[in-house]
């Protein structure tokens, strides 16, 4: 595979990224509604944080009072850090830490000082669930860690995540709406979830949730104990006028990539099956479909998940299944892939993902590594870092789960 073949995999995803940027999608949406009649309020919280309250700065600064922005280590912005306007606070992901209870705090301290005449901005992107926490009697912080820790470990998807998440807080699955009041509110969320399901974004702050019992979920006895159920959602409060809007989502992605991979010259094929399940066998089935493929470019997008070793190496989902495709495509000259994240993490370190082709494995054992050994350790990172296939982009200032674009000549 030629270098501008692979340079053309990382313009498409630029390009995916750029359909969905944070800044880009709220302006557009603040853009579409009326200038608003009272001072605002926003309330910025996930990795794309951020980017989104740029956006909401460029449609309405003149209108915007105040901002909490709430976001990962290393992704707030420092010229937005500077404004006395806007309080910055950066929490722990993928594991929450006692930050994400001092954000907790300081969104319900925000919103208890709001005057009833003010408009409320809320801005939601992936990341939320960890970022921002207020537990429910009784739960610690410690506890709170160790459920997560299980949660990731062992492959469950976002929506029974996010039921177990909901039953240990006072602010998720809508627990947030009795502190908005009846105060006109608008919610943009940029979705990192398969259905786009509003309720599931952020683990639905402002969406009352309808789910509470964990009786159907395959969940160890000590888990099961901590978490009882409870009522976890809020009726909204009477009066109160909130509008939701999904400003972005991964379709969004996908077609934006598809259409610079058009304007390359290439015949794009937008895959319907949607990224999920185990990443490992994900990879076989894709690249078992691409070896009888039609030449082009072919996308897909969504999750796939990993279930990890004890003590697990380097790497996130995306270089997983990139390592495993890299195996499976092993010698071939006609193929290459590119599998990252659109919010430019892919588990612990600062790598999005990768693109590898037919030579990877031959590049990284040159370095007298074992492409199948790192994956059984849950170590792919390791290896497409010696094999240089390992792709960082830094914050993307958007978050709408993966994305594998494969091109085949």
């Amino acid at each position: 595979m030629q270098q501008a073949q692979r340079r053309h995999l990382l313009e498409i995803y630029q390009a995916a990224l750029q359909g969905v940027d944070g800044r880009i999608r709220v302006y557009a949406s603040c853009r579409e509604m009326e200038l608003p009649r009272a001072p605002v309020r926003v309330v910025a919280i996930g990795k794309a944080a951020s980017a989104m309250t740029r956006g909401a700065l460029d449609a309405w600064n003149p209108h915007i009072e105040r901002v909490l922005l709430i976001t990962k280590y290393g992704y707030s912005d420092p010229v937005l850090a500077m404004e006395p306007r806007i309080e910055t606070i950066e929490a722990g992901h993928p594991y929450p830490d006692e930050n994400s209870l001092v954000a907790g705090r300081a969104l319900l301290d925000f919103l208890a000082v709001v005057p009833p005449q003010v408009r409320l901005l809320f801005l939601i992107s992936g990341g939320t669930s960890s970022l921002v926490e207020v537990l429910r009697e009784g739960i610690t912080l410690e506890q709170l860690r160790q459920v997560n820790e299980w949660l990731l470990a062992h492959s469950f998807n976002i929506h029974q995540i996010n039921r177990v998440r909901k039953t240990m807080s006072l602010i998720k699955g809508g627990g947030l709406c009795s502190h908005v009041h009846a105060r006109t509110t608008d919610v943009f969320l940029i979705s990192d979830v398969p259905d786009d399901n509003p309720a599931d974004i952020g683990s639905g702050l402002l969406i009352p949730g309808t789910e509470t019992s964990l009786e159907d979920l395959p969940v160890p006895g000590w888990l099961r104990d901590l978490l009882r159920p409870v009522s976890t959602g809020q009726a909204q409060s009477t009066g109160q006028e909130m509008r939701t809007q999904v400003i972005a989502r991964n379709r969004d992605a996908m077609v934006a990539a598809a259409a610079r991979a058009e304007s390359l010259g290439y015949r794009v094929f937008i895959e319907d099956e949607p990224l999920q399940g185990d990443a490992v066998v994900m990879a076989r089935k894709i690249c078992a479909y691409l070896r009888g493929a039609e030449p082009g470019i072919h996308i897909w997008g969504g999750e796939t998940s990993v279930q990890l070793p004890d003590r697990p190496g380097q790497g996130g989902r995306n270089q997983h299944l990139a390592l495993a495709a890299a195996i499976e495509l092993q010698g071939m000259e006609t193929i290459a892939l590119l599998a990252a994240g659109t919010d430019g993490s892919d588990g612990p370190g600062e790598e999005a993902g990768a693109s590898i082709d037919g030579q990877t494995v031959a590049r990284g054992e040159v370095e007298e590594l074992d492409a199948r050994a790192c994956l059984q350790k849950a170590d792919a990172g390791t290896f497409l870092q010696a094999s240089a296939d390992l792709i960082q982009t830094g914050p993307t200032g958007t978050n709408v789960m993966d994305l594998v674009i494969a091109l085949k000549q």
